[in-house]
């Protein structure tokens, strides 16, 4: 007989980290009491504790699962990319595009920031490779790689914060990314014409969520 045990373990932490996704739009993880977490996942309390010992390890493994899911769809859209600012501009987008596809694990990933602006920080490290790789070319200017970092982090924050508070619709969305990236682009030093090409371009491609999703 096939042993089971596995796919249910499988699907019975898929309930709660959906429970979390969920629960996390509205409140932080340490004001959401664990009984809260497992009726609404629909599971029982010992299967909390043996997914993820406690709190903290029920928030890592909740920030770990957005962390990857973006990783990946800003991965595969540069996958073929080599313009290191193009690859900035495609994990701004994609950013927002999940913003528009998945707003309360957006969400909840908001909430979970701490340690976020840091180098090391694991979600960072494309940022950091497209940032380095622009200063090593000199298509943005060279004050400091690590405030290049923060101040493209930041205005990603801001977008997909902005895109999610207010409910944008997708065409919305495309325009205040175009917007934003023309400013942030202008801001790192790339010329006008450049940074326009680039936020048009990754206006349209948000748009066309065909080529997205």
């Amino acid at each position: 007989m096939t042993d089971i045990r596995p796919e249910r373990a499988a699907r019975t932490r898929t309930a709660l980290l959906n429970a979390g996704f969920e629960l996390m739009a509205d409140s932080s993880v340490e004001a959401i009491p664990i009984d809260t977490l497992i009726s609404t996942a629909g599971v029982g309390k010992g299967s909390f504790f043996n997914h993820f010992g406690d709190k903290e390890g029920f928030k890592a493994a909740v920030a770990m699962e957005i962390r990857g899911e973006i990783e990946a769809k800003i991965g595969k859209a540069n996958e073929n990319v080599t313009d290191p600012l193009e690859r900035l501009a495609g994990g701004m987008r994609e950013v927002t595009n999940y913003a528009l596809s998945h707003r309360s694990r957006t969400l909840a990933m908001l909430r979970m920031t701490a340690g976020a602006t840091t180098s090391d920080y694991p979600l960072n490290d494309g940022v950091v490779a497209d940032v380095d790789a622009c200063l090593e070319v000199g298509r943005i200017r060279a004050e400091s790689s690590e405030m290049a970092m923060l101040y493209w982090l930041g205005l990603c924050v801001a977008l997909v914060t902005f895109v999610v508070e207010n409910d944008l619709s997708r065409e919305q969305a495309a325009n205040r990314l175009r917007e934003m990236l023309l400013l942030a682009l202008i801001g790192l030093g790339v010329p006008r014409p450049k940074a326009g090409r680039l936020a048009e371009s990754s206006a349209k491609r948000l748009s066309n969520h065909a080529v997205l999703l």
